[in-house]
């Protein structure tokens, strides 16, 4: 049975192969977003050193890593979802001998590594060479921003599995699946760093999960967390894994007992 989920991830790997020159396209996009993010950070530290607990140099790693990152983790799982229940195609996989969720989190593995290794390793090392990112050099921080990376899909994608099966009892979720994407982006710190966040609303997002997607490995990464911290924060993404899987459990169990389809 083990076998048969890696499969998914292979397959969905060899379907994105076949897309490839779409994503070499976006890594000149995804360029640009950091050169356009650069040069706005930039003038808004001015002669300032250092703002929100980053350096100007830390800051310009944490763009180009967070975008970077965002290439790994991003999925359309939600989308997905909520196309196979719109369909009814939904049905077919509950009489199917595997975990329908587990599927889908399988593919979006296999699109995830496609997008690390044709995407994120060689959308790091252009941005590198145009803008002044700073590379750790301490082994031990990149292997633990890898596996907070790993974390920071496993979240990404428990967010999307979560919106997509609003499907089930709303129909249409369209909205809401824009509304996610952008709460993710905003919250996670992909667009401005937690940090820089008000003092009244930053213990806030300690409670919430999206901090862990990209704010927590980022801080990792150019060295505002380290030592026993790093472990830390990793300890808090392990611990927003383990409790997400509580409500998608929860809606899956729901969904599974009131799933009508439209259509014929």
């Amino acid at each position: 049975m083990l076998s048969a989920y890696t499969d998914f991830i292979r397959i969905r790997f060899l379907m994105m192969l076949a897309y490839r020159v779409n994503y070499y396209s976006g890594i000149l996009i995804y360029a640009i977003n950091i050169g356009a993010y650069y040069f706005l950070w930039k003038a808004i530290y001015g002669t300032q050193e250092q703002l929100g607990g980053l350096s100007v140099g830390q800051m310009t790693t944490y763009v180009a890593v967070s975008w970077m990152a965002r290439a790994f983790y991003f999925n359309n799982l939600d989308r997905e979802i909520a196309n196979d229940i719109r369909d009814g195609s939904v049905a077919i996989q509950f009489i199917r001998p595997y975990n329908y969720l587990l599927v889908k989190m399988m593919q979006g593995l296999g699109e995830g590594l496609f997008r690390f290794l044709l995407f994120m390793i060689p959308g790091m090392a252009l941005v590198t060479l145009l803008f002044p990112v700073r590379l750790p050099t301490d082994p031990a921080t990149w292997a633990i921003f890898l596996v907070m990376l790993f974390f920071s899909f496993l979240i990404n994608s428990q967010i999307n599995i979560l919106t997509g099966l609003f499907a089930f009892f709303v129909e249409n979720n369209e909205g809401m699946m824009r509304m996610k994407r952008v709460i993710v982006d905003l919250f996670s710190g992909l667009i401005v760093p937690i940090s820089f966040f008000p003092g009244w609303f930053k213990p806030l997002m300690e409670w919430l999960p999206f901090q862990a997607i990209t704010y927590l490995p980022g801080s990792v990464f150019t060295g505002k967390t380290v030592g026993t911290a790093a472990l830390q924060v990793l300890g808090i993404q392990v611990i927003w894994f383990a409790v997400l899987i509580i409500p998608i459990g929860l809606t899956w169990r729901t969904a599974r007992q009131r799933l009508f389809v439209q259509g014929g």
